[in-house]
């Protein structure tokens, strides 16, 4: 629910046609004194720690006026999806003297139709417009509502009426267990003074974010540049205005017990946090703190930067994998297959290429410039959790002028569960510049290579790996023989 459950004028016109006078909460005949009310009008400090799984941590400052005693406090615009099982509260100014006695979270928030159930036993007065020769006029008339199933039940003048037509309804004051906003009620016994700076904390759902990035890739396929921002989205029910804003990368295990200790310590960190945004391993995840405060709407989604670097080294690779299926037997003898050949750029992420700060899993889109200097879109792919010095190889698709087919050109059994392979593979490039295609070939079992037309690394028990060069416009051809036994 947001704000605009607020009903601020005193005769409102909506669907049921209700209205109502009197105060917020409770009415002034029963709100007792010792009663404090706490909005975002008071709010010190704010504080947002968003996880990558539908979670965040709001600690939230505010300077309020406590009855020494036993007094109520409501703590109202807080997220409507708290986790009250996970709310704490406790007083800045002297934590020894406030205690929490008893806490409420009240979501049975202000709609018409609530008011009207709230009502059944009472007097209201309805509304009527009337036709008086050729103007018209409000017809008041006082009833009690005996039922709501369905639709109300009126007692009106000793008679029992339904169907009753209303433009609106006026109610004398609103019931106490109403609240226009989610609000926490803390019962608290004060010994110390009346003016404290409290601090609550507690975890929410429908917060969430993602890593999204723009590799920009220069028309000789060697250097590139990249923007890395964060898409924040707020769906708690509340706005978080000027707050210091935290991200947490990892995979998180629902961690409960150590979130509450993490509230001083991430607030500590944002004061010290450099322009733009700064990380630090914590735990087994990674912290990125926004070095400026930041409001995030309710029902908003908000980007800010994370990272950028220019002019660091990429490598364009095309990349053909073969699959074990070839190995199981006679595969079309004579007949090519056609495999697809891959396209990846690869950069290590390494403070020497202009990076190094670990990367949240997330979208990595590439573009490059076209002849006329105009940025095109050549495709995307989703990195996982990348940490400083690791390597990333992005597919961006397959190549449309490299061609690669290949054959199998001999199969031979020479004992049980010894066999010979003979492959031949023929790679075209249609490209007016040379490229270098790596063949990535599964082979299954004990393997020997007995011949080979290029040169060959094992890279796996069951894999060989060759990087063949391909002349621009032109054609090479790569043959070798195994022998695997199974």
């Amino acid at each position: 629910m947001s704000s605009r459950l607020l009903f601020v004028p005193l005769v409102l016109a909506v669907t049921l046609g209700v209205a109502f006078t009197g105060r917020r909460g409770v009415s002034a005949q029963t709100a007792p004194p010792t009663v404090a009310t706490t909005t975002l009008d008071d709010q010190a400090e704010l504080a947002v720690t968003v996880y990558n799984s539908d979670l965040a941590l709001v600690r939230d400052v505010r300077n309020v006026q406590i009855t020494r005693g036993v007094a109520d406090l409501h703590f109202m615009d807080i997220a409507a999806t708290v986790n009250p099982a996970t709310v704490h509260f406790r007083s800045l100014t002297e934590p020894a003297r406030v205690s929490v006695v008893e806490q409420n979270y009240e979501y049975d928030l202000l709609e018409p139709e609530k008011l009207l159930r709230k009502y059944v036993g009472r007097e209201v007065t309805l509304v009527r417009t009337r036709l008086d020769g050729n103007t018209t006029r409000d017809e008041e008339v006082k009833a009690r509502l005996i039922s709501y199933n369905n639709g109300p039940i009126w007692e009106i003048n000793g008679e029992i009426v339904t169907g009753m037509p209303t433009n609106h309804i006026r109610f004398p004051e609103l019931p106490g267990n109403l609240f226009s906003h989610p609000t926490l009620i803390w019962t608290l016994e004060n010994n110390g003074g009346t003016r404290h700076r409290v601090e609550a904390s507690y975890l929410a759902r429908s917060l969430s974010w993602i890593a999204d990035y723009v590799l920009t890739v220069g028309r000789d396929d060697k250097t590139g540049d990249i923007d890395g921002w964060v898409t924040v989205t707020n769906g708690s029910g509340t706005s978080f205005r000027n707050a210091q804003l935290q991200l947490v990368a990892g995979d998180l295990n629902r961690v409960r017990s150590e979130l509450r200790a993490l509230a001083d310590d991430q607030m500590k960190v944002a004061e010290a946090a450099p322009v733009r945004m700064s990380q630090e391993s914590f735990s087994d995840y990674h912290l990125y703190t926004l070095a400026r405060k930041t409001t995030i709407n309710n029902a908003e989604t908000k980007q800010v930067s994370m990272l950028g670097a220019t002019g660091f080294p990429v490598l364009k690779r095309y990349v053909v994998n073969g699959e074990f299926r070839y190995y199981r037997g006679a595969q079309r003898p004579g007949a090519p297959i056609k495999d697809d050949v891959e396209v990846f750029y690869q950069l290590k992420n390494d403070e020497k290429a202009g990076l190094g700060m670990p990367m949240p899993a997330g979208i990595v889109r590439v573009y490059q410039s076209d002849s006329k200097g105009g940025l095109q879109f050549v495709g995307e792919d989703r990195i996982d959790h990348t940490p400083k010095d690791e390597t990333l190889n992005l597919k961006i698709g397959n190549a449309f002028d490299v061609v690669c087919e290949r054959k199998q050109k001999d199969f031979d059994k020479i004992a049980d569960n010894v066999y010979e392979f003979e492959y031949e593979i023929t790679l075209r490039n249609h490209k007016s510049a040379p490229v270098t295609v790596e063949v990535n070939e599964p082979i299954g079992g004990s393997w020997r290579m007995l011949q080979s037309s290029h040169q060959w690394e094992k890279t796996a028990a069951f894999a060989a790996q060759f990087k063949v060069p391909v002349p621009q416009d032109g054609t090479a051809t790569l043959t070798y023989r195994v022998r695997a036994t199974y």
